[in-house]
């Protein structure tokens, strides 16, 4: 299997370091074991940190080595990179590499940035659809702002949450749900510590909700068409909530989100990762994830849990001296919308639109009950195996017919031999599937499957020919 190498040019983020912790360029040289000179080139890049530098600097100053190498700063490069190739800068085409460079000197500003842009789509989209309602309603912050603001947080974090962990982990112990039966302990615990009752209801007494939790009245009910995996989780956020609210809002303050209903969003998917962490307790999980080679169903048999909850628990597997595969994962609808995703790695999202046609994350659609796998190659030339699997959040009827989603779950093919979904593959010769962030973010040309023209492209018609693609453009506004 290749394995690419990189050279780490971090000069500005290993001086950012050393002024916040107060050092001389010549304290730090000795405590590094370096010439102050080394140290002098190494933050004016021109020299890379060696592989022995980078892991003297973690352990002298107890830093996570993947933080240092900037390993979390992709997605803001990403991100930054997909905001400026929108047509609003053609005239000011900014490379990969200077976006690169943006990040590395001031990720800050990068943000400030990012900001700024985001400010600036949202209120064009307001502007648009603006009538003469003239009562100030919209100055507050958008919703898809509100989302992105967690979706950040979240990422800022790489999605794991070390208290959160202990405590379910703790709880997880304390009710034995290794060897109870997990939705009546959870069941006992709600009625002996916060003497509440907790209710299964039909449809026609909660047609339009899966779970209420009615405080006054000390009671939660929820629905039957909830899963068994479903109620269990239902009940286990229950538990987060009201066992650890006080650590859940010390993190959502953390965060900084001036928006209330941001603050409420982050408050539910803390909750969502505590539900996660009990019942799938951190140092348990990571070792029946390696024993089983992270084969997903087998791990949701194992512990009662549904294949969407397991695979999304897999990607919070970032304790520094105990990390799991770093894998990435998306959720999409039948109409290609992206409604939940998270990467522990470099692959990156798009902000904006849908996914690729070509990633079979949309033919998992046409395989109920079975998983697809995949070899993709992302315009970086970076490759990943992925698997995807169409799944429903409850149970459906004739009149209210299940929710259907599409789970994908991926990881660089560096780690694939970790995977039985590896199996059978010859990496070495294999020719993996090229797909783009989605159709705007995308500059192959002859595309069968092109939705959209690039944003960053001049579009180039010509009536006599008929291409591959609808949508041929020149490539001489290349970002």
């Amino acid at each position: 299997m290749n394995r690419s190498t990189e050279k780490l040019i971090i000069g500005p983020r290993i001086r950012r370091l050393r002024q916040s912790l107060g050092l001389t360029q010549t304290k730090m040289a000795q405590d590094l074991e370096i010439s102050a000179s080394y140290l002098n080139l190494i933050e004016r890049n021109q020299r890379a940190v060696s592989a022995k530098v980078l892991l003297k600097i973690a352990e002298t100053y107890e830093l996570d080595m993947s933080e240092l190498a900037g390993q979390s700063d992709q997605h803001l490069v990403g991100e930054l990179f997909e905001a400026v190739r929108d047509p609003l800068f053609r005239d000011m085409p900014v490379s990969k590499s200077e976006a690169e460079d943006l990040v590395s000197a001031s990720p800050n500003a990068a943000r400030v940035m990012l900001k700024l842009y985001r400010r600036h789509r949202d209120l064009a989209k307001q502007a648009s659809t603006l009538t003469s309602d003239s009562s100030g309603a919209g100055q507050a912050e958008q919703p898809t702002e509100a989302v992105e603001a967690v979706r950040q947080f979240l990422q800022r974090e790489r999605n794991f949450f070390p208290e959160l962990d202990a405590a379910a982990e703790d709880l997880s112990e304390e009710l034995n749900l290794k060897n109870n039966p997990t939705f009546a302990t959870l069941t006992d615990r709600l009625k002996e510590h916060h003497f509440t009752r907790v209710r299964v209801l039909s449809i026609r007494e909660m047609p339009k909700m899966l779970r209420y939790h009615d405080r006054h009245d000390r009671r939660i009910d929820l629905s039957e068409l909830l899963r068994a995996s479903g109620r269990m989780f239902q009940l286990a956020f229950q538990i987060g909530m009201l066992e650890q609210r006080e650590l859940i809002d010390r993190l959502v303050s953390s965060a900084r989100l001036a928006d209330r209903n941001a603050q409420w969003l982050c408050r539910t998917s803390l909750a969502n990762y505590f539900a996660a962490a009990l019942l799938m307790p951190y140092g348990r999980f990571l070792a029946e994830a390696k024993q089983t080679r992270y084969d997903v169903e087998l791990l949701s048999h194992r512990f009662g849990t549904s294949f969407e909850q397991t695979a999304h628990r897999l990607t919070t597997l970032q304790k520094p001296d105990a990390r799991g595969v770093p894998f990435f994962f998306i959720r999409i609808d039948i109409a290609g919308n992206v409604t939940k995703r998270f990467s522990t790695g470099k692959f990156q999202f798009s902000q904006f639109g849908g996914t690729c046609p070509l990633w079979n994350i949309h033919e998992a659609f046409l395989t109920p009950g079975r998983i697809v796998k995949q070899v993709i190659q992302m315009p970086d030339d970076t490759s990943y195996l992925s698997i995807a699997k169409m799944v429903s959040r409850t149970d459906g009827t004739y009149n209210n017919p299940e929710q259907k989603f599409s789970v994908a779950l991926g990881c660089d093919i560096a780690h694939a031999d970790q995977l039985t979904y590896g199996d059978g593959y010859n990496f070495d010769v294999l020719k993996p599937t090229p797909v783009g962030v989605n159709c705007y973010l995308c500059d192959r040309a002859n595309c069968l499957q092109r939705a959209h023209a690039p944003l960053n492209k001049s579009l180039n018609f010509d009536e006599r020919a008929r291409s591959m693609s609808l949508f041929r453009f020149n490539d001489d506004s290349d970002a």
